[in-house]
């Protein structure tokens, strides 16, 4: 069980855990959501997805889009995978 996101409490007063499959998406949404330069610790963590939302649409821009997003999940949340064969 790991803390679920965004953190809060659950019925008891505990804090709230979830189960594997949902950290794991907890965590690309953290990532996709998440601007470079937004946490003070991890500066380059983040897609930077939400600045393009309103840039103009271009095939060029969909590949690159796709290959940063595919970098950066497989640098920060590359683990996941090792993780997920180990249970």
């Amino acid at each position: 069980m790991e803390i679920d996101f965004p953190f809060h409490f659950d019925n008891h007063g505990r804090t709230a855990a979830t189960g594997d499959d949902d950290h794991i998406r907890d965590m690309i949404e953290q990532f996709l959501f998440t601007n470079a330069g937004e946490r003070v610790n991890r500066p380059e963590f983040g897609s930077g997805l939400l600045q393009l939302v309103f840039a103009p649409n271009s095939p060029e821009l969909a590949v690159a889009l796709q290959f940063t997003v595919q970098a950066g999940l497989q640098q920060w949340l590359g683990i996941l995978s090792k993780y997920r064969r180990w249970k």
